[in-house]
């Protein structure tokens, strides 16, 4: 399967708390190229989980567009999306047993995935121990073992395995590395390397720096809205489409939220922020010569 792209335009997600309404997505966009391997990051509330399940199909979007190759989320129908979800998009439950039946072996696991895909299709699947193999989870009789006798590492590599089950073009992971030790959280990330390079996009939710760190790419997601993008080591600040930017932590340390700042763009293409010397400015600067 060939990878697929993943296109956001202003996407928005407003859901009901008691009787208020709460914006947990406020205009994303976001573009990922078919077989990127992406993690979104964040701190807990700030919506990338729900961009996920937005991604999925799982939840509607109340505004904007998502699209997943050439399919329109916003318009697809209950059993379109559900269609998508058991061929071409691959999705990963955080919690590895919410992915996993506990009496089937992990073949058979993998093998009770694949009933979801139509008959013509289906026989163009790979074997059930091929996709095994692909996270790591060939040998020493895995294959026949049950969820419960495996590993958490082995069992999250099971969940992966599930989710690839149908050779989806997009694969997308919440917290796939969550509550699992420094070795069983690098036997994930292999397994997610090897994903990619099979040609599947890969998008993971995580918490954890050193994980976003091992991805291709990553994506901040802060107050429901793309904030900061990490490629090849270094860290971009995001414009968004009505001007707006987050600003790093270490560049809000000298410009706190309220502060007024000239835009100065200089002669050879940069643009200089220059804070308005205020009191309490000018004494944050002398506190930290």
């Amino acid at each position: 399967m060939t990878g697929l792209s993943v296109t956001c335009r202003g996407l928005v997600y407003i859901y009901r708390l008691e009787g208020y309404d709460v914006v947990a997505l406020s205009g994303v966009d976001l573009d990922i190229a078919p077989g990127e391997s992406v993690a979104l990051l964040g701190p807990s509330g700030s919506g990338k989980s729900t961009l996920l399940s937005l991604l999925a199909g799982l939840l509607p979007p109340s505004a904007g567009r998502v699209s997943v190759g050439e399919h329109d989320l916003a318009r697809a129908t209950p059993a379109q999306l559900q269609q998508l979800r058991a061929t071409d998009v691959g999705v990963v439950l955080q919690g590895a047993s919410r992915n996993l039946l506990p009496y089937l072996t992990a073949e058979q696991n993998v093998r009770f995935a694949q009933r979801g895909v139509p008959g013509d299709r289906r026989r163009q699947l790979p074997d059930p121990r091929e996709v095994l193999a692909t996270v790591g989870l060939s040998g020493r009789g895995r294959n026949r073992q049950r969820p419960q006798r495996l590993s958490p590492g082995e069992r999250q590599r099971l969940a992966l395995a599930v989710g690839l089950a149908a050779r989806p073009g997009l694969l997308l992971a919440d917290e796939p590395t969550s509550q699992l030790d420094s070795h069983a959280r690098d036997e994930v990330l292999l397994a997610l390397d090897a994903v990619r390079r099979a040609g599947t996009t890969v998008v993971v939710v995580t918490h954890d720096p050193d994980v976003g760190r091992r991805m291709g790419r990553t994506v901040t997601i802060r107050d429901g809205r793309v904030g900061a993008e990490g490629r090849r080591g270094e860290d971009y600040a995001v414009v968004g489409r009505d001007g707006t930017v987050h600003l790093p932590q270490d560049a809000l340390r000298l410009l706190p939220p309220g502060s007024l700042v000239g835009v100065e763009p200089q002669a050879d293409g940069t643009v200089l922020l220059v804070p308005a010397r205020s009191p309490v400015m000018s004494q944050m600067l002398e506190d930290m010569q």
